[in-house]
């Protein structure tokens, strides 16, 4: 399968669920526009501190992990990206109420994004429990290809870490294919626990609780930037 027909079309779904509140609304039209990531600016460049790791998650959903990472490590600039309108205002609200200022988002496709941002920028990128897309005409949609981890590759530093999720077993080995005929990266791991185990510090998301509810075993993939 060439690239030009693994990735086509956008890999997320709806943009928008339920009607929102009138305060998430507010959120969207006030508080959105001063975080949005400037692409023509340094990401390191848009947080109140700089010289700090600069972490990304692409598809954050409710933003659950994403606020639960910048609360612990207040020391690190996080972007969320997020083009579901309903995930970014949960996002945003947290934001707001825990006055999280080393976090800005991203609300359009990621593949937008990453050609915009300079080489080598980023610490760290976090991908959980992706669409999974799972039937054969739509794997094309699927996040992770090899045209993205190219891009990926592009933007993060060396000995940089991509955190993958899902418990949908064949997405893993999809990404798993990908990773090992990368030039690019390296899967680390020895033993079957550096992929059953959760990453150290973990919170947990609402994604993984319904899989572990509905039977499935989820997988976390640690990957270096080489």
């Amino acid at each position: 399968m060439t690239e030009a027909s693994e990735r086509a079309g956008a890999f997320f779904g709806r943009r928008k669920g339920k009607r929102l509140r009138a305060g998430q609304d507010d959120l969207i039209r006030t508080l959105l526009p001063a975080l949005r990531v400037d692409p023509r600016t340094a990401p390191d460049a848009q947080f109140p501190r700089a010289g700090r790791e600069t972490w990304l998650e692409i598809g954050f959903g409710g933003g659950e992990h994403l606020a639960a990472q910048a609360r612990a490590h207040r020391d690190v600039n996080v972007i969320g990206c997020e083009p579901f309108v309903n995930g970014m205002a949960k996002l945003l609200a947290a934001v707001d109420q825990e006055k999280l200022d080393n976090v800005r988002v991203w609300d359009e496709d990621v593949t937008d994004l990453l050609p915009q941002l300079p080489e080598a920028c980023l610490d760290r990128v976090y991908i959980l429990y992706p669409d999974p897309w799972p039937k054969r005409r739509q794997r094309k949609r699927r996040l992770v290809s090899d045209e993205t981890l190219k891009a990926l590759a592009r933007v993060m530093k060396p000995g940089a870490e991509l955190r993958f999720a899902s418990d949908i077993d064949n997405y893993v080995g999809w990404v798993l294919a990908r990773v090992l005929r990368s030039p690019d990266f390296r899967w680390i791991a020895e033993r079957p626990d550096d992929w059953r185990k959760p990453y150290e510090g973990w919170p947990g998301t609402r994604y993984e609780a319904k899989a572990i509810r509905e039977g499935r075993v989820p997988s976390y993939l640690r990957i270096v930037r080489v």
